[in-house]
């Protein structure tokens, strides 16, 4: 009996994606059973990519079928390889052209108030994701993916992360649980994430174990490839400083709360107080390790004066973002994230107090009857800085 690849998503509620079966033949050439919502307007396109793919890979002779949902050319040609390499031995790449033009323009310190997670098969939610501007986009191979439909994610993961504009998020991809995790990187890191995360880390084992894959992956390319370890377990907990402080390119470290509760068994609540333990560990381990720290997402989708409490308790614990998990949380979780009237007022005068102390030579700053330390002043530019970013002072605000 013939062996059969199939790739993708199909049926009447699917958008933006095709499910794609491929039986190699002995003889006949290529011959195609395309069933189309947009086939009127783009059948032609869909035959020639698929034509194409196939040529790529050496293979005469298939019968395939196609039912496609408007699958945009990096989904189709993402499908068409998961499912050939299924009945195809290859190391080959089919990577489709892209008029996206991505830059590495990722810092240390950059705001990371929100991240939104994407599931890593489903490329519908991927299209439009930046135009809600959060501050990164998470394509997720974990658990937002089936276990049997992982590896053909990480062929759309791949093509996604060069062919789709994310509008300036930071381009994140959550990778599998180590070992897994590793081969993730094989298929991601040639089209330049970002940002890694790292999920379920107990111990810098796993952070030594990704960035020497990483290493021997990228060794002539140079490029830094930031991580974000996630912490879900009492151990993991335990460990945090020890985690934060195992690889030179952490730039944060995220606590994920439902693994994190059920490690423990206890039930997660609106008040949060069965997780304030670990939370508070965990930034403490941040701030002591001199990376960001990053809250658990808040599952509710519908309760925004819940999702605003929770996000007004993570600042106040010192976490300095927040995941998301529909982009209704983008706004509102900036919007308590960022500074407030009060506080840029006072983060302008500790600035300038310094400022001044410092242009005559004075070895303390005061402001007022107080003294100001200089952790004070490095959070004051923070807060600056902050501000400026999100056009709530402009850059010359100490010409006003």
């Amino acid at each position: 009996m013939a062996k059969i690849g199939t790739a993708g998503n199909g049926g009447e509620k699917v958008r933006s994606d095709c499910l794609v079966r491929i039986e190699p033949t002995s003889s006949g050439g290529i011959r195609i059973d395309l069933k189309s919502r947009v086939e009127t307007l783009y059948g032609r396109s869909i035959l020639e990519l698929t034509r194409s793919v196939m040529k790529h890979f050496g293979v005469d002779n298939a019968r395939i079928e196609i039912q496609d949902s408007g699958a945009l050319e990096f989904v189709l040609a993402a499908r068409l390889e998961a499912a050939l390499k299924q009945v195809v031995d290859s190391d080959k790449v089919y990577l489709p052209d892209s008029r996206v033009r991505h830059s590495r323009s990722s810092q240390r310190d950059r705001f990371r108030f929100s991240r939104l997670y994407l599931p890593g098969n489903t490329p519908s939610m991927m299209l439009n994701a930046g135009i809600h501007k959060p501050c990164g986009v998470i394509l997720d191979l974990e658990d937002a993916v089936a276990p049997a439909k992982k590896q053909e994610a990480r062929f759309l993961v791949r093509n996604a992360l060069q062919s789709v504009d994310f509008y300036g998020a930071e381009r994140m991809v959550r990778i599998n649980q180590l070992p897994a995790g590793l081969t993730d990187l094989e298929f991601i890191l040639p089209q330049d994430p970002e940002v890694i995360l790292i999920p379920k880390v107990e111990s810098p084992d796993d952070i030594i174990a990704v960035n020497d894959h990483i290493d021997k992956l990228t060794k002539e390319k140079g490029d830094e490839i930031f991580l974000m370890p996630i912490v879900e377990s009492a151990l993991g907990v335990e460990k945090a400083f020890e985690i934060a402080g195992s690889g030179k390119n952490i730039v944060a470290m995220a606590i994920g709360l439902e693994d994190y509760t059920a490690d423990m068994g206890v039930s997660r609540t609106e008040s949060g107080e069965e997780s304030l333990y670990a939370r508070s560990r965990l930034v403490n381990a941040c701030k002591a390790a001199g990376i960001q720290a990053i809250d658990s997402v808040y599952s509710d989708v519908a309760n925004e004066e819940g999702l605003r409490e929770a996000a007004r308790i993570s600042k106040r614990l010192g976490f300095e973002g927040m995941g998301c998990i529909h982009p209704r949380q983008i706004l509102l979780i900036h919007d308590v994230f960022k500074p407030g009237e009060k506080e840029i007022i006072r983060a302008k005068q500790i600035v300038l107090a310094f400022e001044k102390a410092e242009e005559q030579g004075l070895g303390v700053v005061s402001l007022g009857t107080k003294m100001i330390d200089p952790p004070v002043v490095k959070r004051a530019k923070h807060t600056i800085d902050l501000a400026v970013n999100m056009k709530l002072l402009p850059e010359n605000w100490k010409d006003e």
